[in-house]
């Protein structure tokens, strides 16, 4: 058998960085056991997903390198099969039609609140006879849950798990205007793509026991479940704006390394020994599922940034000088032309050791871009000492003297102001 796992995000919004993890998690599970890595849009929601969110999804997964094996699966181009679905039960007595009014259902909930109950549907048209329904009444197709027993999840993650029947309702698996939900409509697609695993946050466990309804109805094997933790923020609280940067692009925007975000996410939640920092290939090597933990995660910003330093340091000297001068451009006050590309990467050696982001790697080479001799603001020449404005005068006038910047010429430049002032620029190759 084939392991098929999926990732499965609405376009509504950004990929946040719990989804981000989790459609990793995903792949690199499918790739560790030789599987197979899907992709599938839950684009019921008309009105709230958008075209865009769709291409910065793409994007997003693009970039951290997460590629899938098949077409990518819209689930709005489903939806007649979802119905075929839902007729299906409807005819072998598995659901029924509920010709219950908004304001029926809305009395049914404030009832059961004063009674101390939970609020949900109370079955009023499961054994009724549609007959008895007002002529022309419009209806939600629901699953008949089952009353009695209980629901048993052996989660990959969790361990075993159970609810009783009785906490279980008659979902709606069809609305009135004939769409599918949710809860039906994923698990018609996880039937049909032969999903084996299902691995998402543990936010979506309680949907796992409504969703086993319809499966063990339409007789059809369950998928395995692993439900993740989820991200909190440093405070323990749930991740929000207030802790910093939530999505993929923002990581992005904010100078961060895909390999190093991904090798961050990894480390979130999975572990294997005091392995740290893990190329993919090792990733996919050691990944399984029995490394991931129960408890919630913490993001911590400073230990993505030592991780991304870390990879910074590693990486290709030409791939970072291509994203530092795409990030310098529009910049005021610089001229970032061949002269400048040339510059940044005769220092890129020296530069990428003091940098943690590729926001501080474009900061610290933007002098390279500099017209010289160097123009000094005023307020900032008075905080520095005066040795320091003479030296900083030398080497602008020393790099103005060169006249052709190539980078044997300003690497000697450098080297002969350094020796001579004593300042220390870092090491240049």
């Amino acid at each position: 058998m084939t392991i098929r796992t999926r990732f499965a995000p609405s376009p509504t919004g950004l990929l946040h960085i719990g989804n981000a993890r989790a459609a990793l998690f995903n792949y690199l599970f499918a790739r560790h056991v030789g599987g197979q890595f899907l992709l599938r849009i839950e684009d019921t929601d008309r009105e709230r997903s958008t075209q865009k969110a769709v291409d910065v999804l793409f994007e997003g997964l693009r970039w951290m390198g997460l590629d899938w094996d098949e077409e990518p699966v819209f689930q709005s181009s489903r939806q007649p099969r979802h119905t075929e679905v839902a007729l299906q039960l409807l005819e072998q007595g598995d659901a029924y039609r509920c010709y219950c009014t908004p304001e029926e259902l809305t009395a049914m909930r404030e009832q059961a609140m004063k009674e101390g109950r939970p609020p949900r549907y109370n079955g009023y048209w499961r054994d009724r006879d549609p007959s008895e329904a007002p002529p022309g009444a419009s209806y939600t197709v629901r699953i008949k849950a089952p009353r009695e027993g209980e629901t048993v999840v052996n989660d990959l993650v969790q361990g075993e798990v159970r609810v009783a029947n009785t906490e279980l309702d008659d979902m709606i698996i069809l609305r009135a205007d004939g769409t599918p939900t949710y809860q039906h409509a994923v698990v018609v697609d996880d039937h049909d793509m032969a999903i084996t695993h299902v691995i998402r946050g543990d936010d979506h466990l309680t949907n796992t026991f409504r969703q086993s309804m319809i499966y063990t109805a339409m007789g059809w094997e369950r998928p395995n479940f692993a439900h993740l933790p989820l991200i909190h923020g440093p405070d323990g609280a749930k991740l929000s704006k207030r802790h910093g940067a939530q999505s993929v692009v923002e990581f992005r925007d904010m100078g961060y390394l895909p390999e190093a975000l991904c090798n961050y996410l990894l480390r979130l939640g999975w572990g294997h020994g005091d392995a740290e920092i893990l190329s993919r290939p090792e990733q996919i090597e050691l990944f399984d599922l029995d490394g991931v933990g129960r408890a919630p995660s913490r993001m911590d910003y400073a230990k993505l940034s030592h991780i991304n330093g870390v990879w910074l340091r590693q990486a290709d000297d030409d791939r970072l000088t291509a994203d530092v001068v795409e990030r310098l451009t529009g910049r005021d006050g610089l001229v970032v032309d061949d002269v400048a590309r040339a510059r940044i990467r005769t220092l890129m050696p020296g530069l990428k050791e003091r940098a943690r982001t590729l926001v501080e790697l474009a900061d610290s080479a933007a002098f390279l871009a500099r017209p010289v001799p160097f123009a000094f603001d005023a307020k900032a020449e008075k905080l520095l000492t005066p040795e320091a404005r003479t030296m900083l005068r030398g080497l602008s006038h020393e790099l103005a003297a060169l006249g052709d910047f190539t980078p044997e010429a300003l690497d000697a430049a450098l080297r002969a102001f350094a020796e001579t002032s004593g300042l220390k620029l870092g090491q240049v190759a």
